[in-house]
């Protein structure tokens, strides 16, 4: 029983001496989910309609309107607006508040300001709060 314990033991710590070895070697892990919204499965209840333009001093801004879908009311929304270049690397990103939050089956208006020139843009819902009740419900 001991050998058992001791070979898993040994097992473990070969995994993890391996896991960590790869930390600092520069190597870019995939896109997840987890580098544009903290908010898994957001697209199931919001869509986004946006498009880029000039903004102050040389910079880029993103504005458009996010939809609710679900009959909920979405408090403490953010969003995140990514600068993307033609090889697929971010090299600018900005979350905004969207002050008011957004009512559901409504839509609101955002903008995403300071955002550097790129070929590209990605925006998602980086996160959002459910109304849970008559007293956190806005106008």
């Amino acid at each position: 029983m001991a050998t058992v314990r001791f070979v898993i033991l040994a097992g473990v710590i070969a995994a993890m001496t391996s896991a960590c070895a790869n930390i600092g070697t520069g190597a870019a892990p995939p896109l997840s989910v987890t580098d544009t919204t903290l908010m898994y499965g957001w697209e199931n209840h919001f869509s986004i309609e946006w498009a880029a333009a000039q903004g102050r001093n040389g910079t880029q801004r993103v504005t458009g309107y996010i939809y609710n879908r679900k009959g909920e009311y979405a408090l403490d929304l953010r969003v995140m607006a990514q600068a993307v270049d033609a090889s697929g690397t971010v090299v600018g990103q900005r979350i905004a508040f969207v002050p008011g939050g957004v009512g559901g089956m409504g839509r609101i208006y955002f903008e995403v300001p300071n955002l550097p020139v790129a070929s590209t843009y990605r925006v998602s819902v980086y996160d959002f709060t459910w109304s849970q009740g008559t007293g956190d419900s806005r106008p």
